[in-house]
């Protein structure tokens, strides 16, 4: 899936998917939208976020629970 706001850099976060390179995890995005907070809300907690990165996190992480993956088979 090619998402642009959606960056991984094993310096940042560890890895795990960021929005645009900043320490915002998709995890914390979802989480918080998982709680009840809306994306006014969010914005307001991190003013330097947009609602496009919000869509971003969400869409992102509807894609990533539908991804299936197999283990290889070892002859």
């Amino acid at each position: 899936m090619q998402q642009p706001r959606i960056t991984f850099d094993p310096n940042v976060m560890g890895g795990k998917p960021c929005i645009r390179g900043l320490r915002v995890t998709v995890g914390a995005i979802v989480g918080l939208v998982a709680a009840g907070y809306s994306t006014d809300e969010i914005l307001q907690a991190y003013p330097y976020l947009e609602a496009d990165d919000v869509r971003a996190a969400l869409s992102y992480a509807a894609w990533r629970v539908e991804e299936r993956e197999y283990p290889l088979a070892v002859p």
